[in-house]
Order: C-alpha cells, then structure tokens, then sequence
C-alpha cells in the first residue's frame, strides 16, 4: 500500500539507523533523489572534529571510477578515442602490458590489481612520472579478456588517456567536464575543512581508532574523490536516468550512458548477480529493475552510490548514496540497495494518465497490426509518436523494439532500441501504396504464417 512520504522518510531514517548501530559506524551520511519528491537527507554519528551535517564531505574511493569512465566516454564520443583502441595509441606502456581501452574499463585487461611497489603498506603513491615509469615493472596477471580482475592500475592508466587527450591534468578535466556542468560543486580532489575522519573500529571492543590520511596521487582517477551524500546521490541518479538531470545530453549522451550500463563482464561466473558494464557496476534487481553504480573504499571509509531505472514505481531521476567513516562495517553498503528498494516499494512513483495521442502518420498505418515470422505473431503499433513491436508472448515489463525513420528513405526505418537494436526494418508495398511484406534483421514478416519458402500454413 502507497504511504505518504512523511511515512517514507520515518522509514527511511529507521534503516539508516540501524545499519549505523549494527554496523559500528562512527558518521553516516545519506542522500536519496528523485524528481517527484524533495531531496532526503539524514546524518548520524560523529564526524571527528568537523560539524556532522549535509555539507560534511566523505571519501568516495572507487566510486572515483565512475567518473573516469564518463570523462573517457566523453572522449570518445568527441572522436578523441575509440573504445577498442590499445592504450599505448595514448599512453606510453610497455607492450606487454598493452590492452585496449574497452578492457581497462571493464576489469578485463588482465594487469595486475596495483602499481608497482607496495602502496597499501606504506601508503605513498607514485608521482605521474615514476607511475608511468614503474609500468616496465607491472605484470600482466592474466590473458587480456579472459575474466574480471580488478585493477586500480588500469584506472590510473585511464586517467593518464583523459589526460592526453583533453591536454590538461584528470582532475581539471573532471572539474571542467563533469563537476561544473552537472553542479556538483561538493565533490572534490582535495579533502576541505568540512572532511570527516576515517575509523578503523575494533571488532572485539567499542573503540574506533582513525585511519591515516592517503594522497592517492597518479592513482586519482581510480579512488582519490571526496563528496557529499546529497551531490554524490545526483551523480547516481546521472548515471541511471541521465535524461532527467542532462535533458539536453550536454555532459554525455543518453545513449551513450545506455551502452555504458550494458553488461560486459561479471565479477563472479558461479554468481551473475554483480556485472560489470563500461567503468560501471550493474545490479539486476527482479522484475526487470537495474541498479547501476560502484562500490567505493578507502582507508576508514566505505561508500555506494547507485542510481535505479527500470520497472513499475521506479521515479525519475532516482540515486542514492550512503558514505560512512568505517572502513568495515558492510551495512554501509548495503543500505544503499536497501532505500532504493524502500523507496519504490513504500513510496512509488505516481502512475502517469494515459492522454489520447495523434494518429500514426499516413505512411505507416498499413504497418499497424499482426504480422508474422519463423512461426511467431509480431504486433506493430504506433505508441506515443514511434512506430514499436512486440511479441504477445512477451512479458507486459519487456520493452517493446522501437524503429526510427532513416532519414531520406519513406521504406526504410532502423531499430533505436529493444531487439535487433540497429537492424533495419524494410518495408514493401503493393501498388495500392499498403504495405505488405516487411523484412526485419532480413527475416520476412508477413500477414499470415507462412512457411520459409512462403507457403501459407492454412494453405492444403
């Protein structure tokens, strides 16, 4: 039953705190977005010296990645970069640690997890310099493609592409390209005077101890940011429903986050449940709800940040991120699920009223109907304004394919979306101008069944 948000938000608050009593957090904060309510905010605990409220600033660690991934994006759409190109057509490296930039994204290039050195023991970063140095010493741990490994080092490099690309540094990319433009001026390079402390608290006593600062340095663009819950849940929301924050696609296209959120890789074969799109995680919820976004971790600090899309009750414009000063209390991340779920399932998203639309246009009523092909019945409509099919059988949440008119051919229309995305619809019409037969992804489609060789099944 549908509450009031009033009644959300007391739920809400309950959930986060409980995972900061069970999991021993000394501050949480939390923020969840969406276009049809106000911004929910909650915060709890003690920060360590610095007033605990909206404004504090927490590490986001890997959360970092999601960022570098949209800037590389953004190169590419720019024809800076392909996805498919080797990093050494940007970077320097030695050829055997060379991978193309589609395997950095996804985890697959096989380098190993960090640079040279033993950074998480003495906690000194490389320089951009002795980085790109020490590659002579980095080993490939795995055959490029062969499987998920996680690599900081292949981050790093893709922030070293950013770089060469753009002609300035990572971090004045991130702030020219992505910050500014999107308004999330409390996300940051550089901890400010608002940043909480990071605690490692003890499993067998109630004493937390902080954590040492870390200048992640040519490592930045796979861990180094800090932000705000409330900035941080936006981005979420960016990344599931770019549409509703980047209407114009002046950050990155809507159909470029669409590929970017496409699985590529899982974490865990025997699981499935956790993928791996282009620099993004992707969480498949049921009922064809996907929750995409990272995981992030830092000495003393634990963060997620997903935004959601898909299903019934699903809002616009809907992320959230939770950010906690304990570098193990896993409640932290687990929150971040747990009020995407609450919120649609206490609080859906109102059902829009469905308004009588225009006709399809003259050159396409003849499409409209049941067609068939390889034995199936195919329903073609005209659903607000676009020309879309479906197979009855179909489960009402899947998403009909959606076709698009290719520009100077009346015949001949390309699908922008759903099954056989890019094949073309071709469209034959009889004398009388009606169309008649149709090839999709070259198969024919007919107004009866039909055999392969085009004899009628209801024919003797």
């Amino acid at each position: 039953m549908t509450i009031t948000p009033d009644v959300a938000f007391r739920r809400y608050s309950r959930a986060t705190a409980t995972a900061q009593a069970e999991g021993r957090v000394p501050a949480l904060s939390v923020a969840l977005t969406r276009a049809d309510r106000p911004l929910w905010t909650m915060q709890i605990g003690d920060a360590g010296g610095v007033p605990l409220d909206a404004d504090t600033r927490f590490r986001i660690g890997s959360v970092t990645k999601t960022f570098t991934a949209v800037l590389v994006l953004q190169c590419r759409d720019a024809g800076l970069l392909g996805l498919d190109d080797p990093v050494s057509a940007h970077v320097p490296v030695p050829g055997r640690l060379d991978a193309t930039i589609r395997q950095l994204l996804t985890h697959t290039s096989g380098m190993q997890r960090e640079p040279f050195g033993d950074v998480w023991d003495t906690l000194v970063a490389p320089d951009d310099r002795q980085f790109l140095a020490d590659l002579a010493r980095a080993e490939r741990v795995l055959a490029p493609a062969r499987r998920y490994h996680y690599s900081n080092l292949a981050f790093a490099l893709l922030g070293q592409v950013v770089a060469a690309a753009r002609r300035c540094s990572w971090a004045d990319a991130l702030g020219e390209r992505l910050l500014r433009p999107l308004g999330l001026e409390a996300i940051t390079v550089e901890p400010t005077d608002r940043a909480a402390t990071g605690y490692l608290v003890d499993e067998y006593s109630d004493h937390a101890r902080p954590e040492p600062a870390v200048d992640f340095r040519a490592l930045a663009p796979a861990a180094q940011l800090w932000g705000t819950a409330a900035d941080l849940a936006r981005w979420a929301a960016f990344l599931a429903d770019p549409a509703s924050i980047d209407p114009a696609g002046a950050v990155l296209a809507s159909a470029t986050l669409e590929e970017m959120r496409w699985p590529q890789t899982v974490t865990d074969n025997s699981l499935g449940a956790l993928q791996l799109g282009l620099g993004l995680m992707i969480l498949n919820r049921p009922d064809r709800v996907v929750q995409v976004g990272h995981y992030g971790a830092m000495p003393g600090f634990l963060a997620g940040a997903f935004g959601q899309h898909g299903g019934a009750g699903t809002p616009r414009a809907f992320g959230c991120a939770v950010l906690g000063s304990a570098g193990g209390a896993v409640t932290i991340l687990e929150l971040t699920h747990q009020l995407l779920d609450l919120a649609v399932a206490a609080d859906p998203a109102d059902v829009p009223p469905w308004r009588p639309g225009e006709p399809a246009p003259e050159q396409f009523r003849s499409v409209l109907g049941r067609w068939w092909s390889e034995g199936f019945p195919h329903d073609f409509r005209w659903r607000e304004g676009r020309l879309e099919a479906r197979m009855p059988s179909a489960p009402a949440n899947q998403p009909a394919s959606v076709f698009a008119q290719v520009p100077g051919e009346p015949d001949l229309l390309r699908t922008v979306s759903g099954r056989e995305l890019g094949e073309l619809l071709r469209l034959t019409r009889d004398a009388s101008g009606a169309v008649v037969r149709m090839r999709w992804a070259t198969y024919r489609y007919t107004r009866t069944q039909e055999t392969f060789d085009g004899v009628p099944v209801s024919h003797p």
